[in-house]
């Protein structure tokens, strides 16, 4: 029996009749509306239809809704192959619409630059306008100057002395607002770096979560979405920070190494080592700055492995400095890149950029002096790859 998750939709033949109501749309109100009633079989007729308007039409946001009432219904009917089937479609859907949100965001961003630009501009000009004035007043000043005497000639002493500072004093304000604005700029730029977190690693915790319930295995889901809560809530507490305990760090990455070591088991064993002489309750780095690269690691170098690999993340001082060194016996960055798919491409390209532009803003507005290096783990090319970062330390 099949129970439903959607409340019974009021007045739907006043939407339906509204013009701008599209057919996708309709037949999802309708699919609904037989859903509440327990009427699965219309319903599902009403969802495919509402899927496939969607779909002519490019609503990404009716055919996920319709996708995803598919997958439910046809697993509860028992239907795997469909239920996996738009289970998949959903998925999808939901990255599509992540990208164009990404895209709208990039979008906004260059035309807040354009903005800034131009305004930058008319204040030059503005500027230029203003000296220029004020150089012909002073060449009529002068000319009158030669006409007067002297006490005439210290009173323009005088005031050519207070436009002086009148122009260095607008002069120092303007180039003041712009160096503000420009931190700003590079803030709002780190904030929007540092929040961001790999969609595709969510829906993988999630499904997870979902392989095991579907198992019967309530103890496994119930300490994995525990442990995936309490990454989740940490990773939200110090999204507003720039700088977080290297305890709370290790912290982090020892849950997301947990995490994705449950996933792959089969794949990778790992270590997180940390020297003695690292005081982790006192020193500070940037939050989850190492989690693309052990990220990468996994899903580009590990998990492609045939034989069992392993992965380290070692914590080390050395004078004024925290060095962290990722290696792992992977297959290596050349067998990696043979292997992956254009979008493989572009998402590993994406957050080893993000990781760069993040070491960028944050040497820039706080002087970390933060380096990064990667390379082959060995001699050959295909076994692994050893990152290496050192960070100024900071207390």
């Amino acid at each position: 029996m099949i129970k439903s998750d959607t409340p019974a939709v009021s007045n739907n033949d006043e939407a339906i009749n509204t013009p701008v109501f599209s057919k996708q749309k309709e037949q999802l109100k309708i699919a609904e509306a037989y859903k509440a009633t327990n009427n699965f079989t219309e319903a599902i007729t009403s969802f495919e239809s509402s899927f496939k308007e969607a779909s002519i039409n490019e609503d990404l946001e009716t055919k996920k809704e319709a996708a995803r009432n598919l997958y439910k219904l046809y697993r509860s009917n028992g239907n795997a192959a469909k239920s996996l089937k738009y289970n998949e479609i959903y998925i999808e859907t939901v990255d599509l619409l992540y990208e164009q949100k990404e895209q709208q965001i990039a979008l906004n961003t260059r035309k807040a630059q354009e903005l800034v630009n131009r305004q930058t501009r008319i204040l030059t000009l503005e500027k230029d306008r203003e000296l220029t004035e004020n150089r012909i007043a002073l060449i009529n000043t002068e000319r009158e100057l030669t006409q007067q005497v002297n006490q005439r000639q210290r009173w323009i002493i005088y005031s050519l002395v207070a436009l002086s500072l009148l122009l260095i004093t607008l002069a120092y304000f303007m180039w003041r607002n712009n160096k503000q604005q420009r931190i700003n700029n590079h803030l709002l730029a780190l904030k929007s770096l540092r929040s961001q977190m790999n969609p595709h690693f969510i829906f993988n915790a999630l499904n997870s979560v979902n392989s095991y319930i579907a198992l019967n295995d309530e103890r496994a889901a119930n300490k994995y979405l525990a442990d995936f809560s309490k990454l989740m809530r940490s990773v939200l507490e110090n999204s507003e920070l720039d700088f977080i305990p290297l305890s709370k760090e290790t912290e982090l990455l020892g849950l997301y190494l947990k995490l994705e070591h449950e996933r792959f088991k089969d794949k990778f064993d790992y270590e997180l080592s940390i020297d003695p002489l690292v005081e982790t309750t006192s020193l500070k780095v940037p939050p989850m700055l190492l989690q693309p690269i052990i990220e990468n690691a996994v899903w580009h170098g590990l998990r492609y492995k045939d034989e069992k690999g392993f992965l380290k993340v070692a914590f080390a001082k050395a004078d004024n400095e925290i060095i962290v060194t990722i290696t792992d016996n992977g297959i290596g960055r050349a067998k990696s890149k043979e292997l992956k798919t254009e979008h493989q491409k572009k998402r590993e390209s994406k957050g080893l950029g993000n990781v760069m532009n993040r070491v960028a803003l944050l040497n820039e507005l706080h002087d970390c002096r933060i380096e990064m290096t990667v390379n082959d783990a060995g001699l050959s090319p295909d076994v692994g790859t050893k990152v290496v970062v050192k960070m100024n330390v900071l207390s």
